[in-house]
């Protein structure tokens, strides 16, 4: 029978109400202030996930599309970095052998030198003056062989330093290397001299046939964009050139550049150093492997890991964080691979958190599209890290807010109240780390964007991270309430 129609149509308002309800309570409950900066943004709701943890509390404060995969970008290196202290132990460090064929009179080796490349992320110009000094101290000047650089701790990674972005020349870009070299780059530096008229170019390391520019013109008009200005050609890697002036306004300058041709960099930069630092080479240098027979001379030892880890964080610098994946991989098998370093990488995940929601890690830097992990599994890996020994080596690596690293003044407006590593890409925003809440509280926080207009959404993590910061305040803090999904 029938429902009389003035019943049916309150049966079906009921109906209504209560899957309008349901629906409510399935809703992203972001705070006003975060949800209103999405909206400028224009940025939905759906495209982020939020987790905010007090630190050992059972519970969320905050959880909003949690269990969602998403790319996570920089904020990948947490994994990475993490593991890779648990792993190796903070004061590892990382050695380069170098060995002497044949015998040294008089100043000079009969034979040849190798070095040969474990993986040191840093090895910079100043510790490439290091190394070699330490070969002059062994009465070596002059090198009537090769010296002969040995790169098979890794695997070479197929890479076009173009295809991620279209920033061929960005240092970033750098592939990994065993033998890695100043990152395969050059420092221009330019200092300008009216009484000249003209602003010198000094550029380090020193690379054995190329010929750069001594100086550029000066040009009497405001510091903008003098790189623009400046109208660089380096499609010749042996003759970059200027066609361009220098703006006298800009004062000293110095522009990180990644070489036009990173095949050619490392033979490059050791002859360049050798003869710069007065040594004479009677052949060449080359790539190769160092004889099985022959035992190093010395090694030159990186930094500790600790160290280096923080230069990773607070800079999120891709090709160390990449060179530190690959080591994990060469000191448990022999030989850096990515393949193998993922697997070890799944491996300590499993261990430590079971067998959901394993970060799909093509890498460890995220600097990938492929990419995957959860919010609420990197709130996890951040509770986990907060009660480890190894707590105040990981925390005093992020970036700390409104002050360093990538949350310096001029890109974060909140000071001093988090410790923060930051991640974008193209369509990405993150970040995740600890914010220090009024009242002596701490949080775990992960934010994740992913959307065309991820960049755009600075404003809403910094209003979400003030939010957090507040929940120490009476009346503020919802302890062991989660919100809804």
């Amino acid at each position: 029978m029938p429902l009389p129609r003035p019943l049916l149509m309150f049966w079906l308002a009921g109906l209504a109400l209560l899957v309008g309800g349901a629906a409510l309570a399935r809703e992203p409950a972001l705070p006003p202030s975060v949800t209103q900066a999405l909206a400028r943004a224009k940025v939905p709701a759906e495209a982020v996930s939020v987790v905010v943890e007090e630190v050992g509390a059972a519970a969320p404060l905050l959880s909003h599309r949690a269990n969602v995969p998403m790319n996570p970008a920089s904020v990948m290196k947490l994994v990475t970095t993490l593991a890779a202290l648990e792993t190796l132990g903070p004061t590892w460090s990382w050695a380069t052998p170098v060995y002497v064929e044949g015998a040294a009179r008089e100043g000079t080796l009969y034979g040849n030198l190798y070095i040969k490349g474990q993986g040191d992320p840093k090895l910079v110009v100043e510790r490439l003056w290091l190394l070699l000094r330490r070969v002059q101290g062994l009465d070596i000047r002059n090198i009537a062989g090769d010296i002969v650089l040995d790169r098979s701790a890794f695997e070479v990674v197929a890479s076009d330093p173009a295809e991620f972005d279209g920033e061929p020349l960005r240092p970033y870009n750098a592939a990994p290397d065993a033998l890695l070299l100043n990152f395969k780059s050059v420092l221009m530096t330019f200092v300008p001299d009216r009484s000249a008229n003209a602003a010198h170019v000094h550029v380090e390391p020193p690379l054995a046939g190329v010929s750069w520019p001594s100086h550029v013109p000066l040009r009497e008009t405001e510091c903008g964009d003098y790189r623009g200005t400046l109208r660089a050609d380096f499609s010749d890697p042996a003759q970059p050139r200027f066609a361009g002036r220098y703006p006298a306004a800009c004062h000293e300058k110095v522009w990180p550049l990644a070489y036009a041709d990173p095949a050619s960099y490392g033979v490059r930069a050791i002859e360049g150093m050798w003869r710069a630092i007065g040594g004479q080479l009677q052949g060449k240098v080359r790539y190769g492997a160092v004889p099985e027979t022959l035992a190093p001379a010395f090694a030159l030892d990186s930094p500790p890991l600790a160290e280096i880890v923080r230069d990773i964080n607070k800079y999120s610098n891709n090709v160390m964080t990449q060179q530190l994946f690959l080591t994990l991989s060469l000191q448990q098998h022999g030989r850096g691979t990515m393949a193998g370093s993922r697997e070890l990488m799944q491996d300590w995940w499993r261990q430590r958190f079971g067998a959901s929601e394993v970060p799909r890690i093509v890498n460890g830097s995220g600097l990938s599209r492929e990419d995957r992990m959860t919010a609420g599994a990197l709130a996890r890996l951040l509770q986990y890290a907060w009660a480890s020994p190894l707590m105040p080596e990981l925390m005093s690596s992020l970036p700390i807010s409104g002050q360093d690293g990538t949350l310096r003044p001029a890109r974060w407006r909140a000071k001093g109240s988090a410790h923060l590593k930051t991640g974008s890409l193209r369509d990405v925003a993150s970040v995740a780390g600890i914010v220090h809440a009024e009242g002596g509280r701490r949080y775990v926080l992960v934010a994740m964007v992913n959307h065309a207009n991820a960049g755009a959404t600075r404003a809403a993590m910094e209003a979400l991270v003030e939010w957090v910061a507040q929940q120490g305040q009476p009346g503020q803090r919802r302890r062991g309430r989660p919100m809804p999904e």
